[in-house]
């Protein structure tokens, strides 16, 4: 008798999406097929499956311990999210080499069916950093008498939505900054830079519209710019190692001494990156937006923004739901430079309340006897003038304007 061959062993999922990759979410059901081609017949114990999902980081210090004597300090942890173990073909036992219990598997190409459901609590996304990882994955294993155990593992991507369509996501994120340069006994006058985004939450691909005023009154050429930096956080043994990664960056325009710049809406793309990693215990991938100013000679002015990375983008009316301040911010530049069209003056009183209705309010009620009483006459008649006058009228100027005040060191003349 001839034995045959195994020619190939293949794992294949059933794709939830369009785009045939195996993409998946905490309480979704993965399916897929183990493929096994032979020549010939061949007699096996089992064909089985592994399925796991594990975070891990790992990373190596090393430490000194006197004169002449180091060593190296090793950090792991790793956190579990499933394993599920299946078996396709065959019996559970596979540790000997008897001849019971053994299937037959003739010569061509034979697909078993296999599917389990991820767990219903949260699963952190997909990951590989520099020193740590989240992985899902699914191993096949086939075993036969004598022979080596072939195996295959295939791995699969797990996405934990962020919805950015939730108000602390809609917030917008602002901040200013200055700094007095100092060389010696001379200082110049100080760099100023105010920065806003819209929002805090963005998927990958979409713009971050930048609105920012640098102001120069050193006697240095200093040049703005923005940048998108990821960081990476990884924990074990109490321990934390930190990497930081630049994304995407924007350069402005040089600025003199005594210029000013104004960024509406300057934009700086997010490419395609991994969502942010929130909630992991021993991983955490965070974004943050830096917009600073790059001065020659010294210690540069920056402003940190946050940023969450998410999976489910901004609906097209999600920016309702977001403050009043982030409404405004698309139709008035925030810095205050420049105004909308003058308001529409809201309706007079006559045109709200009708003669017949206000007359009908002065007629006594007859449950406010005891809370008449109660009052002094005075403040009950004044309180009654008070509740029937109309309002004043509407004015675009302030009858009693406050002098202006500004207390913001201006640019020393050249």
């Amino acid at each position: 008798m001839v034995l045959g061959k195994v020619k190939s062993l293949t794992i294949s999922f059933d794709c939830l999406n369009d785009s045939n990759v195996p993409v998946y979410s905490s309480g979704d059901t993965v399916s897929g097929r183990v493929s096994l081609e032979v020549t010939g017949e061949i007699r096996v114990k089992s064909l089985k499956i592994h399925a796991r999902g594990h975070a891990k980081v790992r990373w190596t210090e090393s430490r000194n311990a006197g004169s002449n004597t180091a060593y190296t300090q090793n950090y792991t942890e790793e956190v579990e999210y499933f394993t599920h173990k299946d078996v396709l073909v065959g019996h559970e036992r596979d540790d000997d080499n008897s001849e019971e219990g053994l299937h037959t598997i003739h010569s061509g190409r034979h697909e078993y069916a296999f599917s389990f459901e991820l767990p219903q609590t949260p699963l952190a996304t997909s990951f590989e950093g520099r020193h740590g990882s989240v992985r899902y994955w699914v191993k096949a294993e086939l075993h036969r008498p004598w022979f080596l155990p072939v195996k295959l593992k295939k791995e699969f991507t797990v996405f934990e939505h962020i919805d950015i369509n939730t108000p602390s996501l809609l917030s917008p994120q602002a901040g200013t900054k200055e700094k007095t340069l100092c060389c010696w006994f001379c200082t110049s006058g100080p760099i100023s830079l105010s920065a806003k985004i819209e929002r805090k939450g963005y998927t990958p691909g979409e713009s971050i519209q930048i609105f920012a005023e640098i102001e120069n009154c050193s006697s240095r050429v200093v040049v703005p710019k923005a940048a998108i930096y990821q960081t990476q956080a990884f924990y074990a043994k109490g321990k934390m190692k930190e990497v930081k990664q630049l994304v995407a960056n924007l350069r402005g325009e040089s600025l003199s001494s005594g210029k000013t710049e104004t960024w509406n809406g300057k934009q700086l793309k997010i490419p395609p990156v991994s969502p942010s990693i929130l909630d992991c215990s021993i991983i955490r991938v965070e974004y943050s937006l830096m917009v600073y100013v790059d001065i020659p000679g010294a210690m540069d002015l920056f402003l940190n923004l946050p940023l969450v990375i998410g999976t489910i983008p901004l609906h097209p009316f999600g920016s309702r739901t977001s403050s009043v301040s982030s409404q405004c911010s698309m139709n008035m530049n925030w810095l205050g430079l420049t105004l909308p069209e003058r308001p529409e003056a809201p309706p007079s009183y006559a045109e709200v309340v009708t003669e017949e209705q206000r007359q009908s309010s002065l007629a006594p009620i007859g449950a406010c006897d005891d809370f008449e009483r109660a009052l002094p006459g005075p403040l009950f008649a004044y309180i009654q003038e008070f509740r029937f006058l109309p309002p004043p009228l509407y004015s675009e100027i302030d009858p009693n304007p406050d002098q202006p005040t500004d207390d913001r060191p201006s640019c020393p003349s050249r």
